[in-house]
């Protein structure tokens, strides 16, 4: 880790912003914030969307009653006079807009980046949490800790609930739980966090990022700056390569995560209970015991590393053992994570809907054993050769569902031949039914059915969500 003085973030007030042209590319949750943000400071803010349907139509007209110039249908021509853009996060790097501001000298910031810009001298710091999986869970326990702990906080950021609203709403924080994905971090390049973590890589939205070691790159924008500790995960050598590669704060130290019994300077866990090693006096021969693995819900093996870096991040602030362990018990993780539907004749039914990449489903499936895996739906170009191979032996059977699922077959071919597989091709509302029921035949009492599909859900679904409440529906007409 490089050490560098961190500037403090440009004062709140109008006289950045005052006069400035400024367009803020796409509406919903983060552009509809920075437009109205923007023209309350006294900017003359023109808002941009690429589309022009009724929801879109709805947002212009709140903009425009303020005073706001909006064009719809068109997010490629950088309108006259910009002197700055504000785009909402998943806007690509590529796009024309884009292009045409880099070629007239006009910055390029995300909503994050503004939200940063325009905290008060007394802002509360943030602890903040990227990586592919798990970021959402982890900045819930860490808020749950948090709170525990007598302090006022709130998850924000990428989990719905946009940090430019908590910055700049009346609530008082002593602290905020930052969720930041990789689009946002691509564009706050001034953002320096109190304390960061990167909780794992793996190959994800690579046809934004361009490759992956652009993806890792903003992902570990999150360490830049950071004043107390950069948290990795020691199972993951390159998020601690992240570490290595940022420039912060004098003192600032590298805080690992992991399973195993921690080392100096690290969290982990020794016969059953999660114990720190990094935030301790004397810590070459002290360890804090902080909580039971059974305090954790679930106790999953990714889910114990989520919150052992939300424990890091939260001793790293200055909360005690007492706090970490009482938040950790009062969490309780959102629906479609790991959850468990039924057991019905001595099979467990589980709903991980939210396992849309190859990354997170091996996880889920690492916490079973053996297991009758409900898997597909659309690919995104992923590839499941090491998905497969890593989690065959676990592996009963599998049913097949969605548009991609040729891609799982064919990798069960090559690596489980002789584990019973189900094609399914049929994507009315009664395939999650017949999914369950062929699973139900496949498995044996103590098995696990899971549901942890490695795809998106788009093809046949709504989203994860109607995915979920699919699969945890059918399960119960099965046992009735």
């Amino acid at each position: 880790m490089g050490s560098g003085q961190v500037t403090s973030s440009v004062p709140s007030g109008t006289s950045e912003f005052q006069g400035k042209h400024v367009t803020v590319a796409g509406l919903g949750v983060s552009g509809l914030p920075a437009a109205k943000a923007l023209h309350a400071r006294g900017a003359i803010v023109t808002a941009v969307n690429d589309g022009d349907d009724a929801r879109a139509r709805e947002q212009a007209a709140e903009l425009e009653a303020l005073g706001i110039t909006v064009r719809l249908g068109d997010g490629a021509t950088l309108p006259e006079g910009t002197e700055l853009i504000v785009t909402a996060p998943g806007w690509q790097p590529g796009k024309p807009l884009f292009r045409a501001a880099e070629q007239a000298g006009v910055p390029v910031w995300g909503d994050v980046e503004l939200a940063w810009r325009l905290r008060g001298p007394d802002a509360a710091p943030w602890l903040a949490v990227t990586g592919t999986n798990g970021k959402t869970t982890t900045v819930q326990m860490l808020a749950s800790i948090l709170e525990a702990a007598g302090l006022r906080t709130a998850a924000v950021g990428n989990i719905g609930v946009s940090v430019l609203d908590a910055v700049l709403g009346d609530e008082q924080y002593d602290v905020l739980a930052v969720e930041l994905s990789s689009y946002q971090l691509h564009w706050a390049p001034s953002l320096r966090a109190y304390s960061g973590a990167v909780l794992n890589l793996a190959p994800d939205h690579l046809d934004w990022h361009g490759s992956m070691d652009a993806y890792a790159a903003d992902k570990g924008r999150i360490y830049e700056g950071n004043k107390i500790a950069c948290v990795y995960n020691v199972a993951d050598p390159r998020t601690e390569d992240l570490v290595r590669e940022a420039d912060v704060e004098e003192g600032c130290r590298a805080v690992g995560f992991t399973l195993q019994a921690p080392a100096v300077s690290q969290l982990g866990v020794v016969d059953g209970i999660l114990v720190d090693r990094a935030f301790v006096e004397n810590r070459q021969k002290n360890a804090q015991e902080l909580a039971e693995v059974s305090d954790v819900d679930p106790p999953a093996p990714h889910n114990i590393a989520n919150a052992l870096a939300a424990a890091a991040l939260a001793r790293s602030f200055g909360v005690p053992a007492q706090a970490v362990r009482d938040g950790l018990r009062a969490f309780k993780p959102d629906a479609h994570r790991i959850a468990h539907v039924a057991d019905i004749d001595g099979v467990a039914y589980v709903d991980d809907s939210k396992a849309t990449n190859t990354h997170a489903a091996e996880a889920s499936l690492a916490a079973y054993e053996p297991i009758v895996w409900i898997a597909g739906g659309l690919a995104k170009g992923a590839e499941f050769e090491e998905l497969v191979a890593n989690s065959a032996k676990r592996l009963r059977g599998v049913v097949l569902i969605g548009a991609d699922r040729a891609l799982i077959r064919e990798a069960l071919a090559r690596h489980a031949p002789e584990v019973p597989v189900v094609d399914l091709d049929r994507t009315d509302t009664g395939a999650m039914l017949q999914a369950v029921t062929e699973a139900k035949r496949l498995a044996r009492p103590g098995d696990t059915v899971l549901l942890a599909p490695a795809c998106a859900s788009m093809d046949m679904f709504t989203n994860y969500n109607q995915r979920g409440d699919a699969f945890a529906a059918a399960v119960r007409e099965l046992g009735a």
